[in-house]
This record gives C-alpha cells, sequence and structure tokens, in this order.
C-alpha cells in the first residue's frame, strides 16, 4: 500500500495536478496531452485510494482485526456495474444498503428502478463534496448503470460473448471510467468543454 501511495500514485498526481491546473475556460489542449493527463489521474486515484485501503487492512491485520478488501481489480470489469462491485467496496454496499434498497430498489417496477439508481448515484456524488463537479460525476455514473441494466434487459443483452467482445466490453467500460474521472478531477464545470474537446481530438493532436 505504502509502495502504490509513494512510488506510483504521488509521481502520476504530480503529472495529473500539473495538467488540470493549467486549463481555462479557452484553453485547447490537444489529443495526446489531455488523453496523458485523464489516465494519469484515472492511476493516481486508483493507486492514492487502493494503497491507503492496503495499508489500513495491513495495519489491522498487525492487531489480528480483519478487515474486507475494498478495491478488487476495478479496473478489469467489463461492465460499470461489474466496476462499482469492484471499485470502493466499502461506499458502493453503504450506498446499496442505505440509500438504494430503502428508496424501493428494483422493487418497485422498471421507472422506479432506474430512478432509484441516479439518486444513489448522485447522492454518492454529493458524498464526495459539495461541488458541482461530484453531482455531475454521480450523474454520469446513474446514467451508465441505467444504460447498462437496460442493455442486460434485452435479448442481446442476456448473451455470452467470446474472448474479443469481452475486450472490448474491457476497453469501453475503462474509456467510460476515464471520461468520469475527468468530471470528477475538474476544478469546475468550466474546464470540462476544452479538456473533452482535447480527448476527442477537437484541439488537434
Amino acid at each position: 500500500g505504502l509502495g502504490k501511495k509513494i512510488l506510483l500514485a504521488n509521481p502520476l498526481g504530480e503529472y495529473a495536478d500539473t495538467f488540470f491546473n493549467a486549463i481555462g475556460a479557452d484553453s485547447r489542449p490537444g489529443f495526446v496531452s489531455s488523453w496523458l493527463g485523464t489516465l494519469a489521474y484515472s492511476f493516481q486515484i486508483y493507486f492514492d485510494f487502493s494503497g491507503y485501503s492496503d495499508m489500513a487492512i495491513g495495519i489491522s491485520l498487525l492487531f489480528g482485526v480483519v478487515l474486507p478488501i475494498n478495491f478488487n481489480a476495478p479496473y478489469r470489469a467489463c461492465s460499470i456495474i461489474e466496476f462499482w462491485r469492484r471499485w470502493h467496496i466499502s461506499l458502493s454496499t453503504f450506498l446499496r444498503d442505505y440509500l438504494y434498497i430503502p428508496l424501493g430498489g428494483n422493487r418497485l417496477g422498471g421507472f422506479r428502478r432506474y430512478l432509484n439508481l441516479m439518486i444513489t448515484m448522485v447522492l454518492g456524488g454529493l458524498w464526495h463534496g459539495a461541488n458541482w463537479t461530484f453531482v455531475l460525476w454521480g450523474f454520469a455514473h446513474g446514467l451508465l448503470l441505467t444504460v447498462n441494466h437496460l442493455w442486460r434487459a434485452t435479448p442481446l443483452g442476456k448473451r455470452s460473448f467470446g474472448k474479443s467482445a469481452q475486450v472490448f466490453c474491457w476497453f469501453l467500460t475503462f474509456i467510460c471510467v476515464c471520461l468520469t474521472w475527468v468530471i470528477f478531477r475538474a476544478n469546475g464545470p468550466q474546464q470540462l468543454q476544452p479538456i473533452f474537446n482535447g480527448l476527442l481530438g477537437l484541439n488537434g493532436f
């Protein structure tokens, strides 16, 4: 855990901070720099947070206290649903047990199920801080989870696919997660358009 924090998260964090702090409303970051900054933060937040969790688990074991894992290789997930079963497991379990299920979960029909998902994820975003970027991040994940559940309800979504399709699903999931990390990390909503323009190559390569 200490290795993750010191050797990986800190250098990646310095690179990500340099990128995000340089972005203004009139900035035009290029395709390569936008993706490097986005990937740097995506891996920084994972190594940072999972490193803290590893240290907590290790220190607790020294005292004979067994804590459950909090991260289970989340960037190997092949869907957003699977991602949230692997990422920050203590928070996702809390949101499920104390928000999603008390709101009715999936017991009150399709519309209420997706509404409950959206409410849960937006409140999960607010849990990180009273900032519009966190609200937008929660909304984005609620939307992605809704799309994922709708897809799984279709005949095509219920089929089993081969390895190549699983690789595509992993890639799509990873890209979606990285894009939402941009929203989470941005210093304000005014940074989102320049960065997303850069990620799409609209500012040049």
